[in-house]
């Protein structure tokens, strides 16, 4: 099994982490990531990539065993739950709320009471703008394009103020050539917060964007 550092003072730390669903062992992995650094894990499908996000953010499904430590900066988060992790977490679909407006769906990451109303009004707006989405607040989500809702989602995503990101091919689903403007937006915005990153994918130009180091998932055998 690799070797990573002891020292957990920044960064994602995945150690002796071990996956496995009916006996058959998925994934067998230590690894760190650096803050501002994209760690792409490709492999293909069924092979536990979206069950290794799903460990680091609290959000595996019982039906899998999962073991192993999960540090993000000096914090042991792999026993907390989801919503005291700090782990950002991008899917393929936005999963945007159709009953909120854009604003409001923005509004839902800040949490209530977290900031003032007027303040709340601020950081949205803020934000939109800087995302290229000035005076979108009061859209419905169904109004917008594929790259806006796309865009909308990862704002939700860092407003609620991660330590780290998590990205589940949330690019698989746009046509290439705004695939490659949305994952360079993803990837500027996550370097400029210095978050430490992990990309699963099965897409080659989504490893070659990112750069950095990759980490092939093969199947393992069966557990005895």
């Amino acid at each position: 099994m690799n070797m990573v550092s002891t020292t957990t003072d920044s960064g994602l730390v995945l150690r002796d982490i071990e996956i496995a669903i009916k006996g058959k062992k998925l994934i067998e992995l230590s690894l760190s990531v650096a803050p501002g650094d994209i760690v792409t894990i490709i492999g293909p499908s069924g092979i536990g990539k979206s069950a290794l996000l799903a460990y680091i953010s609290g959000l595996l499904s019982p039906v899998f065993a999962a073991k192993g430590e999960v540090w993000l900066g000096s914090r042991r988060i792999d026993g907390l739950p989801a919503h005291l992790r700090g782990t950002g977490l991008m899917f393929q679909d936005d999963l945007l709320f159709p009953h909120l407006s854009v604003a409001g769906n923005l509004k839902f990451a800040l949490g209530p009471g977290k900031v003032g109303k007027a303040e709340r009004e601020s950081i949205v707006e803020e934000a939109l703008a800087r995302a290229g989405l000035e005076g979108f607040g009061k859209r419905d989500p169904a109004t917008l394009s594929g790259g806006q809702r796309a865009r909308v989602s990862l704002l939700r995503v860092l407003l609620s103020e991660p330590r780290a990101l998590l990205l589940d091919e949330p690019f698989s689903k746009l046509d290439p050539e705004l695939r490659g403007q949305f994952r360079q937006y993803v990837f500027n915005e996550a370097r400029l917060r210095m978050l430490p990153v992990i990309m699963v994918t099965h897409d080659p130009a989504d490893r070659v964007a990112a750069g950095g180091k990759a980490v092939e998932l093969k199947g393992l055998k069966s557990q005895s």
